[in-house]
């Protein structure tokens, strides 16, 4: 069984650490529900793991399998079975989303594949994400909505099954159809075995995913690992609790109260309350 492990991670952005010593691992077959406030480091985690260039790894260590992840280029890492779908996919005019989605999945075999089989491949993924099959014609992610470029990265996680994917808040943006069925394309991932580390700040596709476990990020490290327990808990309790069980001052991005605004929810229940 592959296993992802991370040990001791310190990572700075423009010179200013992110990450000061995360510990987490990851075995095939478990999805990770990663909580924590904005601005303590979950996408620079996610980042760093897939290689991003502007995120510069100080200390610590990445091991898939026991091979050291910090030593492979980007297509490397794809390669060796680990996909991040991005919070804000960019746009790349004049890159044909076809062409892009058949150099990838051929980078990842030894063979390319037919064209025959590619296109029925295609067909099949975009008929699963409810995308039109006429926009594999188009530029990627060129004039697609938000909803429209998440669905994408999730197409794009169906046609190169990682052993690993990491989700940075997919969710953001989508309305409830569209959450269905993004929510069913990492259920079926999730069938086939493959692991999840996914960022979310909402209670409902951590609901419809089911994760296996929950970790929290806070100061740049991994305050608590433990069950799902803890999503309802921050959910209903915000992460105020963490000072008052753990004695971790929690540092804010925000003047926002720390227990008004827990993973989404609550933030959501709050607005519809003061409309009243």
């Amino acid at each position: 069984m592959s296993e992802l492990v991370i040990k001791n991670l310190h990572v700075e952005v423009a010179s200013k650490e992110i990450l000061k010593g995360v510990d987490l691992s990851l075995k095939e077959g478990e999805t990770l529900a990663l909580l924590g406030p904005n601005g303590h480091g979950k996408s620079t985690l996610l980042a760093a793991i897939m290689g991003n260039p502007a995120y510069k790894v100080t200390e610590g260590s990445i091991l898939l399998d026991g091979d050291d992840v910090l030593k492979m280029s980007v297509d490397a890492r794809s390669k060796a079975g680990v996909f991040l779908a991005m919070q804000y996919p960019s746009e790349i005019p004049g890159l044909n989303s076809a062409d892009f989605l058949k150099a990838a999945m051929n980078a990842h075999r030894e063979k390319p594949m037919s064209l025959f089989e590619f296109y029925a491949s295609l067909q099949t993924a975009y008929k699963a994400m409810g995308i039109p099959f006429e926009m594999s014609k188009r530029n990627l992610n060129e004039g697609f909505s938000g909803g429209e470029k998440k669905r994408n990265e999730m197409l794009q996680m169906k046609l190169l099954k990682p052993k690993f994917a990491m989700l940075d808040e997919i969710d953001s943006g989508l309305d409830v159809d569209a959450m269905v069925v993004v929510a069913k394309a990492i259920e079926e991932e999730q069938k086939r075995g493959a692991g999840f580390l996914v960022v979310s700040h909402y209670a409902r596709l951590y609901n419809m995913i089911k994760p296996t476990r929950a970790a929290v990020l806070i100061n740049g490290r991994i305050a608590v690992n433990g069950g799902v327990e803890l999503i309802e808990k921050i959910d209903t309790e915000g992460y105020e609790w963490i000072k008052r069980d753990l004695g971790i001052e929690v540092e804010k991005e925000t003047d926002v109260p720390m227990n008004t605004v827990s993973i989404g929810a609550c933030a959501t229940r709050i607005a519809v309350n003061d409309k009243k």
